[in-house]
């Protein structure tokens, strides 16, 4: 653990992402925190060399533990009295770390913030949301996929809501989620149960049941390209959000113990499934538009594929 000579510490957490960690680096480097940690989860890339070259502290993992675990890991080496965690496909605003402390230091009550987070063409990511009950969680688990603007994405996501103005909200994203250290240090950090997806809601809802309050905070601006580390995995990553999905009903909210608990685990696996047929279609269709045609190989691929 280093000296803290900074209000706040950033935790990027890593998995072969070495062409998007680079800028993310630089980005922080212009906010001048004093401790910087890449928590690498087993890359066979050059991401440890990147994080080296731009000074950050690397912990390399010999295993992909998945985001909670690997962010645990990563916070255990810092000692700022505020930790932002990161993916590190994402870079900073310029003034993104100073409105994040101002906002602590300015409410005692406020335990979690996060900032606004953009797509890399300037619009809003939906990253401040709503807890939903089992109902809105269920209608926008499948009307989502093909409605965007139904009622109840609309309610789940808040994206009746311009996030140009700040205010308490139920969770915010893990992509860059900032945390007080003695909160984090109550809490236990994210639950490692979770691999991937839904840690950030599991920990704001256990900040909230702790009597601590979650902030959006729009004078902190994050750009986010979603996804760009794990295109290599992605029916894995499908499969760990269901779980996800499953584990913070049945932990959290009790599920297991509810009369609706089969309805639930027969929704969440007919999402998965559906999820997955879509996403395999879609595959399915790049592979064959990217095949060459058969004029030009002379009707090769017609007898291959007869």
């Amino acid at each position: 653990m280093t000296e803290a000579t900074n209000p706040i510490a950033v935790v990027v957490v890593t998995h072969n992402s070495a062409d998007d960690l680079g800028p993310c680096l630089e980005s922080l480097l212009e906010d001048s925190p004093a401790e910087v940690v890449v928590s690498d989860n087993a890359s066979t890339d050059a991401s440890r060399e990147v994080a080296l070259e731009y000074g950050a502290h690397v912990i390399e993992g010999k295993e992909n533990l998945g985001y909670g675990a690997a962010a645990n890991r990563g916070v255990s080496e810092t000692s700022s009295p505020f930790v932002l965690v990161l993916n590190p496909d994402t870079t900073i605003r310029k003034g993104t770390l100073r409105a994040i402390v101002e906002r602590f230091e300015s409410d005692t009550s406020v335990s979690v913030v996060g900032p606004k987070i953009l797509d890399p063409d300037g619009s809003i990511q939906q990253s401040a949301r709503r807890f939903p009950s089992i109902l809105l969680a269920a209608t926008h688990g499948f009307l989502g996929l093909f409605w965007k603007s139904n009622p109840a994405t609309i309610r789940y996501t808040m994206s009746d809501w311009d996030h140009d103005s700040a205010r308490e909200v139920d969770w915010v994203s893990g992509a860059a989620l900032a945390i007080r250290r003695d909160v984090w240090d109550e809490l236990g950090g994210f639950d490692p149960g979770y691999w991937m997806y839904v840690e950030d809601v599991d920990l704001c809802w256990r900040t909230h049941g702790a009597g601590g309050r979650v902030w959006f905070e729009p004078e902190g601006v994050v750009t986010h390209t979603i996804g760009t580390s794990s295109q290599g995995i992605p029916y894995r990553l499908l499969l760990a959000h269901h779980r996800s999905m499953l584990r913070f009903e049945r932990v959290r909210r009790g599920g297991r113990r509810g009369l609706t608990w089969p309805l639930v685990v027969a929704g969440v696996a007919l999402r998965l499934a559906f999820v997955a047929a879509k996403r395999w279609v879609a595959d399915r269709s790049v592979r064959r538009a990217s095949r060459p045609s058969t004029e030009a190989t002379g009707g090769r691929d017609r007898v291959r594929h007869r």
